[in-house]
């Protein structure tokens, strides 16, 4: 439940910031965040699919979420866009660092079911997704979320 509360986490961030983002960039990060967040939504739902089969109840509701993310929570207000930008990178790496440690796991316990969902649909796209936003760097100083 962890990478799922994450993942809920991660992918709300991206909503966030599809709404509030501003500049010279607009267009492409708006289309950009709305993209990563359709990519994000997927996996929630294959994570959740995944916890439920093995037999556990994947969370759902979003006290639930708040609860259990490791994420840090992102402020009510407009961030400047390097600093939306830190925050999703942040983000990605707590996802991602999670993510192959239980990938580990799921491997020396023999769940090759787990441990493909977790690098093909997990990691992968999250690492592409980490790509894709850190172009929008180049050249730009990062600037440290609060």
């Amino acid at each position: 439940n962890q990478i799922l509360a994450d993942t809920f986490t991660l992918r709300d961030l991206y909503k966030k910031h599809h709404w509030q983002v501003g500049g010279p960039t607009f267009y492409q990060l708006h289309l950009l965040y709305d993209k990563h967040y359709e990519e994000q939504n997927d996996l929630v739902d294959a994570i959740a699919e995944r916890i439920q089969s093995l037999g556990g109840v994947g969370l759902a509701m979003a006290p639930d979420i708040a609860e259990t993310t490791i994420i840090p929570r992102a402020p009510k207000g407009r961030e400047e866009v390097p600093v939306q930008i830190s925050r999703l990178l942040h983000a990605h790496e707590i996802v991602l660092e999670e993510t192959r440690t239980m990938a580990r796991q799921a491997a020396k316990q023999g769940d090759d079911g787990t441990n493909d969902l977790l690098i093909s649909e997990v990691i992968r796209p999250n690492e592409m997704q980490v790509w894709f936003l850190s172009q929008h760097l180049v050249n730009v100083p990062l600037v440290k979320a609060d």
